[in-house]
């Protein structure tokens, strides 16, 4: 298996986010090899509360989002912001980078055609969408559908780290590269990233960490613009891996 960054939350709480661009190294290896992004360490800066009732403490924490988010708040007043949806007590996350404005128009995540695609995934693991939890990165949709910029998903992540806390599943799904990268810091491609499991630590700065086992794969608006045999293989084992890790039946998969 290929070794794979692991990200950790601080011990130590902080208000922002620590950006490290990554250089040439002393050995010269080329940044544009790596596929090299600004890498951005998790920092937990968010606090949720003790409410045991998680449904209510997400509720809190999407207006605590809404009014201090200095990347989404405002966005509010021109769409509404895409918090998340699904089971609350979900053992199966999964993230994107950031809503489309159909997301934003639906007020839900993964709606169109790659929600569509996210759906038929989802059904195909042996999953109904609301057995599991989808979110992203970033709860508003960048200016004109564009790319987020990973300043943006700098300023946001905080809250997905404590939506993530309060959730608490045992593996997460980062569909696509830019989230794949912010979760496990890593300047690597998805091409380079997707199917290995990785650790992402969280609650270190709490009374509740929690490590959770992240595994990325392609994005469905990806795998719609190349739907091949080859894309589809790589998924669908990405996917089986996650299966294997929860325990469950790894349904035939029909073609």
């Amino acid at each position: 298996m290929r070794a794979v960054n692991v990200a950790t939350s601080s011990d130590t709480p902080r208000n922002e986010f620590v950006r490290e661009r990554e250089r040439t190294s002393e050995s010269g290896a080329s940044v544009a090899a790596l596929n090299a992004s600004p890498v951005i360490a998790l920092i937990e800066s968010v606090p949720i509360s003790n409410d045991p009732d998680r449904q209510r403490q997400l509720a809190a924490l999407e207006e605590l989002h809404a009014a201090t988010c200095t990347q989404c708040k405002s966005a509010a007043s021109r769409a509404r912001l895409v918090f998340g949806e699904g089971d609350v007590n979900a053992q199966l996350v999964f993230i994107g980078e950031a809503p489309s404005e159909s997301d934003e128009d639906a007020g839900r995540p993964f709606t169109g055609a790659s929600g569509q695609k996210l759906d038929e995934m989802i059904s195909a693991m042996g999953f109904a969408r609301s057995e599991v939890y989808l979110a992203h990165a970033l709860k508003c949709c960048p200016p004109g559908d564009q790319a987020p910029t990973p300043e943006a998903l700098a300023a946001c992540a905080p809250f997905l780290l404590a939506q993530l806390l309060i959730i608490r599943p045992t593996a997460i799904v980062t569909l696509g590269g830019a989230v794949s990268k912010l979760l496990l810091a890593s300047p690597l491609g998805i091409t380079r990233l997707r199917g290995t499991f990785a650790q992402l630590q969280l609650g270190q700065s709490s009374a509740a960490p929690l490590t959770v086992a992240v595994m990325p794969t392609y994005h469905p608006s990806y795998l719609l613009r190349n739907y091949t045999p080859q894309t589809r293989g790589e998924m669908w084992g990405d996917l089986k891996q996650v299966l294997q890790m929860l325990g469950r039946e790894i349904p035939t998969k029909k073609s």
